[in-house]
């Protein structure tokens, strides 16, 4: 019988999985339940009192064996006992799992027993440290799998060294009613030679394309320059499989517009597998329906190893740079499914069709399509967070740029400015919010400010992106505190440091203002001011996602 804790549980069944069949455990009344575990499913365990010589002797055993091995201890002063030993791990590169019961956090600096801040208490000596939640419900339990996953993989990972994992467990502790271990979800890395995909490395997953008929391939953010592959290669997996990308990812693959077909996604058109390449994603619709999607086995593949379970279903992490995974791939993509492919190929093309064509009222979007019409795929534009970037996942029809590392709205436009100071042969466009706009606007205060920057400033009088949240409208705080209510304008800005400006407040100035700031990059830099209100544009912004979805 095992633990009723569902977080020893999950680390059970996970350092069975990842191969680990030795421990040194130390007396203890907190970790008693993890010892239990331990000695119940089968592995050897050795018992040392101390906690000094418990962390040496599982060093030797790891260095003997070749693998990893556990040691384990209460809560409290117990566990800086390994501190000698897990240094020493650290620089003979020794591969230890330190796993240390901890008392629930509302506990720490409370007069409690055997309580301290543990979490931290090895660093710097271990590789990787991690503080596992207690499982409450399916998100809990999704993240302690990640978490123990991530430790253990790390143990072995451009070297080795030992890693800790401390877990918080709440009373009743010595309940033991669970008749078998869960069955739990294995990360699993693949590191090829050389950054070169090699047929032996990547067999296992082989056998899985080979199973797939429904594969997606999803492109999040790439810097400029980043995945170079050919158009042929694209062209390739977009005639078999489904390739989702916003406008921050590669330019070589085509645009697709799918936010507004994501709600009612047919059951038996979801993918059976899911390669996931580059950066963030800005859709939370496109995350959302992932995440609740049943038991789809995904792949992310990026050049450091590095473990970004967005979708909640990861099941291997490919340690290569995505471009020579995706020439390996394209040899092996099977026949996808037909219906599956038509199903997307004709909603995608729909939602690009009649998001291009459609009528719109006076808004930031018709204000940024319009824009994105008239510059073309190869301009230089970046988009500043919140609504922007949104609007430029609409209708852009090339590679854009954001700072989407943090997703604030801090740097939008200095970051426009240096692109423009690093490139003055063509304009480089900033897309951004008033807000972001004022917060930032010190970007414009150089001597030397590029004359090829335009700037295209979306003025809705405060944060418009909090229209979208229904709830909200309850507040009082709403308009003043959280959307930040103002009349501000960025004439005078632009006066004090020498920039064109003009306004357009309405469909024909919109036109003019378009033509004005799409002039010669020689001609200064220049600010077009665009007025609408936070209603109007979430009113566009609703209008376009049904029109979408009624018209497909």
């Amino acid at each position: 019988m095992y633990s009723q804790i569902e977080s020893i549980n999950i680390l059970t069944a996970l350092l069975l999985a990842h191969g680990i069949r030795d421990a040194v455990v130390c007396p203890g009344s907190h970790n008693a339940p993890i010892v239990h575990n331990l000695n119940e499913c089968g592995m050897r365990c050795v018992a040392v009192t101390d906690e000094r010589s418990a962390g040496f002797c599982a060093m030797g055993m790891a260095l003997h064996t070749n693998r990893p091995v556990a040691v384990c201890v209460t809560s409290g002063s117990a566990l800086l006992g390994l501190l000698p030993a897990v240094a020493e791990a650290y620089y003979q590169h020794v591969p230890l799992v330190v796993v240390s019961a901890d008392r629930p956090q509302a506990w720490i600096g409370q007069l409690d027993g055997q309580t301290m801040p543990q979490p931290e208490a090895l660093v710097p000596f271990s590789r990787y440290s991690v503080s596992l939640p207690e499982v409450t419900d399916d998100r809990s339990r999704w993240h302690c799998n990640r978490l123990v996953n991530e430790a253990l993989l790390a143990t072995c990972h451009h070297g080795r060294g030992p890693v800790h994992i401390n877990m918080p467990l709440s009373e009743p502790l010595h309940v033991f009613s669970r008749t078998q271990l869960p069955e739990e979800r294995i990360i699993r890395r693949i590191t090829t030679e050389a950054e070169r995909c090699r047929p032996a490395t990547l067999q296992p997953l082989e056998d899985v394309l080979a199973r797939s008929r429904k594969p997606m391939l999803i492109v999040g953010q790439c810097g400029h320059g980043d995945m170079q592959i050919g158009r042929k290669l694209a062209e390739t997996w977009e005639r078999n499989c489904v390739v989702l990308k916003e406008c921050l990812g590669p330019s070589v693959f085509g645009r697709t517009v799918f936010e507004p077909i994501l709600t009612d996604v047919a059951t038996e058109m979801m993918p059976d597998l899911v390669i996931y390449m580059g950066g963030t994603l800005v859709s939370k619709q496109l995350k959302r329906m992932l995440r609740n999607a049943p038991d789809i086995p995904t792949w992310v593949v990026n050049a450091d190893g590095s473990i970004t379970d967005v979708t909640m279903q990861l099941t291997a992490v490919v340690e290569t740079r995505p471009e020579n995974m995706l020439e390996w791939l394209a040899k092996c993509l099977p026949e996808s499914d037909g219906s599956y492919m038509n199903y997307w190929k004709q909603r995608l093309s729909a939602c690009v069709r009649l998001a291009d064509g459609m009528q719109l009222p006076w808004s930031q979007a018709a204000v940024v399509r319009a824009l994105e019409h008239a510059v073309g795929a190869d301009a230089h534009i970046a988009y500043a967070n919140s609504s922007a970037v949104r609007l430029g996942n609409l209708f852009a029809s090339g590679h854009r740029a954001c700072n989407r590392g943090l997703n604030g709205i801090e740097g939008s436009l200095s970051t426009a400015v240096g692109m423009a100071l690093a490139d003055s042969s063509r304009p480089v466009y900033c897309v951004i919010g008033d807000l972001s706009f004022f917060y930032d606007h010190n970007a414009l205060w150089i001597q030397e400010l590029p004359r090829q920057l335009r700037i295209v400033m979306l003025n809705n009088s405060g944060g418009g992106i909090f229209e979208r949240f229904e709830g909200l409208r309850q507040s009082a705080a709403r308009e003043r505190l959280v959307m930040a209510r103002h009349h501000t304008s960025a004439q005078g800005i632009c006066h004090d440091f020498g920039i064109g400006y003009q306004t357009a407040t309405d469909a024909d100035s919109l036109e003019e203002g378009i033509r004005w700031i799409t002039c010669p990059p020689d001609s200064g830099p220049r600010l077009l001011e665009v007025a609408t209100s936070s209603a109007e544009d979430q009113a566009a912004t609703d209008l376009i996602e049904n029109f979408i979805r009624q018209n497909i």
